[in-house]
């Protein structure tokens, strides 16, 4: 396999370990912050909001942390199997 294939690889992993981890924390603080504003909920809701997106973050991390794992596990076995860890 080509170095460049290898790189592109890891940059578009790298580019959705980002998303999947952003992605979630910022939705649900602007969600919180919308709710609050719009409806006149209390503070309490971008507390939650930052709560939420925090948990959905880290389970973005994890995930991407399983999948950087698999990835570099050079067991021929495995490679191409239907693991769901």
């Amino acid at each position: 396999m080509s170095p460049y294939i290898k790189a592109a690889k890891v940059v578009v992993w790298l580019t959705q370990l980002g998303l999947s981890v952003l992605v979630p924390l910022a939705g649900f603080i602007l969600l919180g912050a919308y709710l609050r504003n719009s409806r006149g909920w209390g503070d309490w809701v971008v507390l939650v909001g930052i709560a939420l997106g925090l948990l959905g973050a880290g389970g973005g991390l994890i995930n991407g942390f399983r999948t950087l794992q698999r990835l570099a596990d050079d067991d021929p076995k495995t490679k191409g199997s239907n693991r769901h860890d």
